[in-house]
């Protein structure tokens, strides 16, 4: 992608990024003022709504017939730091994600009467400031400083509305993993920033489009590639570096904190953004032990997630095992992998937070996660039951569903780049993903129960019903009619595919 070609036609009239970043901040900062605190949710709503608005608005105007970045905004903050916010076809798809799911996380808290309201919703908002701000922000410490505030919101929700006991050990184990992701990225930073100063005769820049224009050799790109690549890699989270995501999920909120932390993929936005265009050598001189590494992890968490017996853990591993596939399509380095990627993201993260927000539902009613426990719901909650099965199914990526285009798109690059096995391998994990869902699926709301579990005879609230209706909308809506997002993404996505279409000789180590 010419990254250093920046469109500013759109920049004059109104700056949308910044508005999509300080709205929600506005928001939070005026539920934290007010007295009266009757109608919160109402107001987090309507404000939820209008965001979304803006977001429409972005990706409704924005050109996709060109690859270069627009709505470019750029203000001078300290030294060699600035803030410098532009966003490209990806971007903006993520932009209207975090919109669209954000209303659905407010309607979700409303549905459960999480308390206290005030303090929920300020987090919220802030998160979706921080998402906006790293999805938009071209100074890649500023990003590393946004998913720090990110990570410390996301420590807030588990100290404050954890739904088990056992909430020291799981924060302990998050703050750790991520801790080393944070200092991994600062150092990976911190040594761009270096070698521009280096290269450039003192001048410190953090920017992309700055550090595009500075001449990288291999053994520096090797460097920066390990840094930056594991500080992003724990946040996918990919194996084996997922150790935190099987106990939060499990002693954390049902729904809330896993939504913000699977459902809008930082971890592949970074790789995209900063990682392949930064160090392109050394991304493909390590590509094909990424991807073993990656192969290897759709089947070990797919094993695992047939041993488990709570549906919340079942869950976490349904995402480390997919998140092989999403890392295979990245590290293909293929156009098309390129857009099945971003594409498969959107679909996971739809389809993982319609199973959370299912699985807090049924939490709501029965007080487990424990899959013995549960059975036969589907003839009390039919529609909670059907949006866990398409949310399943969409996982899996059975036609209908955003993600059969994109694993299509992804399986043909790989077959190109690897070859047979690692394709066929791939693929045959997704057949084991489909087997452990529909599993958990029929445990949890087909088997007859055998424990003569007390349900809260509860239908679906309002809240309830509009969460299953967008997620449902969403999912089919995208599936059937995927053409004009790959088509908003296309362009944004040729120059990184082009950077990799010349093979490094090989032969010998580029140290």
């Amino acid at each position: 992608m010419p990254y250093n070609e920046i469109h500013w036609s759109l920049h004059a009239s109104l700056p949308l990024l910044g508005l999509l970043q300080l709205f929600p901040a506005a928001l939070a900062l005026a539920i934290a003022l007010l007295r009266n605190k009757s109608g919160l949710f109402l107001l987090g709503i309507m404000g939820s709504i209008l965001h979304l608005f803006l977001a429409i608005t972005l990706v409704a105007d924005f050109n996709p017939q060109t690859a270069t970045l627009q709505y470019a905004e750029r203000i001078q903050l300290y030294g060699p730091f600035q803030y410098h916010a532009a966003v490209d076809g990806v971007g903006a798809l993520f932009a209207l994600l975090t919109s669209f799911m954000t209303l659905m996380i407010i309607l979700y808290g409303h549905s459960q009467r999480i308390q206290p309201q005030s303090r929920f919703l300020i987090v919220v908002f802030l998160q979706e400031a921080t998402l906006m701000f790293q999805f938009f922000v071209l100074d890649i410490v500023l990003f590393a400083w946004g998913s720090m505030l990110q990570m410390i919101l996301v420590s807030l929700l588990l100290h404050s509305w954890s739904t088990t006991e056992s909430t020291i050990f799981p924060r302990i184990r998050f703050t750790q993993f991520m801790a080393i992701s944070l200092i991994l990225l600062l150092l990976g930073a911190g040594l761009l920033g270096w070698h521009h100063n280096q290269v450039t005769g003192g001048i410190w820049s953090f920017d992309l489009v700055d550090l595009l224009k500075t001449p990288m050799d291999t053994p520096m790109q090797m460097v920066v590639f390990f840094l930056l690549f594991y500080g992003l890699a724990i946040r996918i989270p990919l194996f084996p570096l997922h150790g935190w995501l099987p106990d939060v999920m499990q002693h954390g909120m049902v729904a809330v904190v896993p939504v913000f932390l699977l459902s809008f993929k930082i971890g592949i936005f970074g790789i995209l953004r900063f990682v392949l265009p930064l160090v392109p050598n050394a991304v493909q001189y390590w590509h094909k032990y990424v991807v073993a590494i990656a192969v290897t992890g759709i089947f070990y968490a797919a094993v695992l997630a047939l041993m488990q017996a709570n549906i919340r853990r079942l869950l976490a591993y349904a995402v480390i095992s997919h998140t092989g596939i999403l890392t295979i399509g990245l590290f293909s380095l293929d156009h098309r992998a390129l857009k099945g990627t971003v594409l498969l993201s959107v679909n996971l993260g739809l389809a993982t937070a319609g199973m959370l927000f299912s699985a807090g539902f049924v939490h709501r009613r029965t007080k487990t996660m424990f899959m013995d426990r549960l059975g036969g719901l589907f003839d009390h909650f039919p529609i909670i039951g059907s949006v866990f099965l398409i949310s399943g199914l969409s996982i899996i990526c059975m036609p209908g569903t955003p993600g059969f285009d994109a694993v299509h798109l992804i399986l043909e690059a790989a077959i190109g780049r690897f070859g047979a096995l690692v394709t066929v391998l791939a693929a045959l994990g997704n057949v084991v993903s489909a087997g452990f869902l529909l599993w958990a699926f029929h445990r949890t709301f087909l088997a007859k129960n055998q424990k003569d579990l007390k349900i809260a005879m509860e239908q679906p609230k309002l809240e309830e019903r509009a969460i299953a209706v967008m997620v449902v909308f969403a999912l089919l809506a995208l599936g059937f009619y995927s053409e004009p997002w790959i088509l908003l993404i296309d362009h944004s996505l040729e120059g990184l595919g082009a950077l990799f279409t010349h093979p490094l000789p090989t032969g010998r180590s580029p140290w």
